[in-house]
């Protein structure tokens, strides 16, 4: 990962932090193109049309600004088994033996490529988030339509891609 996205990455994560800390829970994406732009949907968790409609908005707009890198954020709680990773939308009910609470992290720079990580965070007695530093995946990801960040990866990808093409 280079500085600058490194640089996104640490800035979506610092607003999603100081959101969680206020009991917030939306998805914030950083764009980095023409100009910085940020947006986020606090409706993203509650379903996958609603995730998918914002990812898409995301890619619109990461094409209307020429953007060469952006990093998607949300909030989820884990659940890592042998076998693969489950996630779940965070609520206001207690953990399960084995969740954990994680930011889960996307990023895409156009020279670098993609990213995936998490920043895990836990609670003291009084509910008070304490966040750890951001973790880059080092072994394989298969990401899957309901991995936050791969409907804007493919959406923009693709219609960068039919852009160039002259389609």
């Amino acid at each position: 990962m280079n500085d600058e996205t490194a640089t996104l990455l640490f800035d979506v994560v610092e607003r999603l932090e100081k959101s969680i800390v206020s009991r917030d829970c939306p998805a914030v994406v950083l764009l980095d193109g023409h100009r910085k732009l940020a947006l986020s949907d606090y409706d993203y968790l509650r379903d996958t049309a609603t995730a998918t409609a914002f990812e898409e908005r995301a890619a619109a707009k990461a094409r209307e600004i020429d953007a060469t890198r952006w990093v998607l954020a949300v909030p989820q709680v884990w659940v890592i088994r042998p076998d693969r990773v489950a996630t779940r939308p965070v609520s206001n009910h207690p953990l399960s033996e084995g969740e954990h609470e994680a930011i889960t992290w996307m990023s895409f720079d156009q020279a670098e490529g993609v990213d995936y990580g998490r920043v895990l965070y836990t609670r003291r007695p009084s509910g008070e988030p304490v966040f750890a530093e951001p973790e880059l995946f080092t072994v394989g990801v298969q990401p899957t339509p309901k991995t936050p960040g791969f409907v804007l990866l493919t959406s923009f990808l693709n219609d960068t891609v039919t852009e160039n093409e002259g389609g």
